[in-house]
């Protein structure tokens, strides 16, 4: 009975660890290919904007949750709503862009 218990554990073990270096490299792969996006004074001026002012009324999303095409009606409705002005809103939308 023992030995059976033994040999399950060591079967679980084995298949345990084949499964988790599959998944690490997998993480590996994802990791080299995400884009690194360079962060200049305009860009983090457009996302302090986007994280007080954005933030205050919801969950702040990821600009990948959307495309370009998808950001521009909402970012034009959200702009009304959040009392901004067209400068104000033109760097939220350069970081937005820059995130893609």
């Amino acid at each position: 009975m023992k030995s059976r218990i033994l040999t399950i554990a060591a079967l679980a073990v084995i298949v345990f660890s084949c499964a988790t270096k599959k998944e690490v490299a997998k993480v590996v792969e994802t990791a080299e290919s995400v884009k690194v996006a360079e962060i200049t004074p305009a860009v983090a001026g457009g996302q302090n904007l986007y994280d007080n002012n954005c933030g205050k009324c919801h969950k702040l999303f990821k600009a990948t949750d959307f495309t370009k095409e998808d950001w521009k009606p909402i970012l034009v409705r959200m702009q009304k709503k959040a009392h901004l002005d067209d400068t104000q809103m033109a760097s939220i939308s350069d970081y937005i862009t820059s995130q893609l």
